[in-house]
């Protein structure tokens, strides 16, 4: 049998963490995989903790990743990326929006936000890549575009071409007119602009 791809992905609510997941299967699911994606922990609302599992292969069984077993995590937030990288596997790709948005339970005072995750996460063993999407979306003109760029910066780590990728995120925005579809197809092209040209760390 094919070798199971396990992909994290995590975030704050409204970020698109769980639409992200929705097009990474839709995804593997064009290209014959096997797919099974579950939301692990949090709640969907807005600024709520949320992570996501997708799964895919030629036959999957269950879709949650057990601890240590994910090839790739997509973090759509720093301190989220941090919170969840003892699920990787040593040496797996991590590719994190530096643009730090704080959950309601830091807000409200009931935990600390970490001090400088970024510098955390370079001392596990993973391939990290960071990058500020978070800004990036504000430049093209508008914050949701932080789905896209993510996406677009993940592309060449997946076991299939971008351009399924791509074509799974367009599909999703096929009826919502053709400006915001070629937004979100600029988006995923700076997303990958901006992962190609940023330095990687692994420890």
């Amino acid at each position: 049998m094919k070798p199971i791809t396990n992909i994290m992905v995590v975030g704050i609510g409204g970020q698109g963490v769980m639409t992200a997941a929705d097009i990474i299967s839709q995804a593997a699911i064009m290209e014959g995989h096997d797919v099974k994606k579950t939301e692990v922990a949090g709640m969907a609302q807005r600024g709520g903790v949320v992570t996501s599992h997708v799964r895919f292969g030629e036959k999957v069984l269950s879709p949650s990743i057990p601890p240590g077993t994910a090839d790739l995590m997509l973090a759509f937030e720093p301190a989220e990326a941090l919170r969840w990288v003892t699920h990787v596997k040593d040496q797996a790709t991590v590719m994190v929006n530096t643009y730090p948005q704080a959950p309601p339970v830091v807000s409200i005072g009931l935990f600390d936000y970490p001090e400088q995750p970024e510098t955390q996460l370079q001392s596990h063993p993973i391939e990290l890549i960071s990058f500020d999407a978070g800004s990036l979306s504000i430049k093209l003109g508008d914050r949701r575009l932080v789905n896209s760029i993510m996406l677009g910066a993940i592309a060449k780590q997946l076991p299939f071409s971008p351009e399924v990728l791509k074509a799974a995120l367009l599909t999703r925005f096929k009826d919502k007119g053709e400006k915001l579809l070629a937004l979100n197809e600029t988006a995923f092209k700076a997303g990958q602009q901006a992962s190609q040209l940023t330095p990687r760390q692994a420890k």
